[in-house]
């Protein structure tokens, strides 16, 4: 048995990965502020978990919370782009700023491994397809330009003090406890939210751009994984991905199709800092760490319409 810190644990992917590690015999501590996260994600697991209410930015907090701890799965921040371009002071300070309390204190506590989660975003508008680990990054929101430095951090931190880091990058994640309230809500459970309200989807720009939209399953297999992983993957970045894209109409038309239900669906220009297509090349995360997709995009989306709708 691990005992494993998983910051960010009550939000849609800290939560789905705190579960799985609970079932795999883990002892688990959440540390999360509850600024994005939700205590209702942590139903069911909430008597089997111990969770400490607090900030990454706080350095004492920090320290309390890696007590005793052998991993670290760093899944919290601020993780919108559009928030990111209407506050970048407070972005930086979540996303920089509290994954290097994180990281210095980890290297001071002893922690085995620390798992920090990225974004395919910090490939920006390279426009080469599919986006490999190999390319240069061109972020274009402070959102993505903090998650390009937490990989900084964590590849300096294994090569100077030995730590051993593993960077995710993630696409497009969508799945249950995903919330589609938030201003800020990713796509796909906004158009389960539309649907079920009878409200509106709207689509920021002709609805044509593409993502490699990846379900949440696969992220915590790949989580999972790290923790495994060897030496050749230390201070290393991976696409965590399904390698396949679809366009945002055609998401639109399968959910309509396959929940026999629809919506009014209006389009606008396209949002400062959202990226045209992305497309990921997962052969060096299938290599390395044995990854492979094991629930495909259009299964995801019907896991996930039993979840919301």
């Amino acid at each position: 048995m691990s005992r494993i810190l998983v910051t960010g644990g009550a939000g849609f992917i800290g939560s789905n990965l705190a579960k799985y590690l609970l079932q795999d015999g883990n002892s688990v501590r959440i540390l999360d502020n509850f600024s994005t996260g939700k205590r209702e994600n942590l139903n069911g697991i909430m008597d089997r978990i111990e969770l400490i209410e607090g900030d990454i930015r706080s350095y004492h907090t920090v320290m309390k919370s890696l007590s005793d701890i052998d991993y670290v799965f760093h899944e919290a921040a601020l993780p919108s782009v559009p928030r990111s371009i209407y506050d970048p002071i407070t972005s930086n300070d979540v996303n920089i700023v509290g994954t290097l309390n994180l990281l210095q204190c980890s290297k001071d506590m002893g922690v085995k491994k620390f798992i920090f989660a990225s974004s395919s975003s910090v490939y920006g508008d390279n426009m080469e397809l599919p986006k490999r680990e190999t390319m240069k990054p061109l972020p274009k929101s402070p959102y993505a330009l903090t998650k390009l430095t937490g990989e900084h951090y964590c590849s300096i931190f294994y090569k100077i003090y030995g730590m051993p880091t593993i960077s995710l990058r993630y696409f497009n994640v969508f799945g249950p406890n995903q919330d589609p309230t938030s201003q800020y809500s990713a796509f796909i459970p906004k158009i389960f939210k539309a649907l079920k309200e009878k409200g509106k989807i709207t689509v920021f720009g002709d609805g044509e751009q593409t993502r490699d939209f990846t379900y949440i399953e696969n992220v915590v297999n790949a989580n999972i994984l790290s923790l495994s992983s060897n030496e050749d993957s230390y201070g290393e970045y991976f696409n965590v991905a399904t390698g396949k894209s679809i366009s945002v109409n055609e998401i639109i038309k399968y959910v309509f199709e396959a929940s026999k239900m629809k919506a009014d669906v209006e389009y606008a220009p396209p949002r400062t800092g959202d990226v045209r297509d992305s497309l990921a090349d997962i052969s060096k995360i299938s290599s390395n760490l044995k990854y492979f997709v094991s629930v495909h995009a259009r299964d995801g989306l019907k896991k996930a319409m039993a979840y919301y709708l």
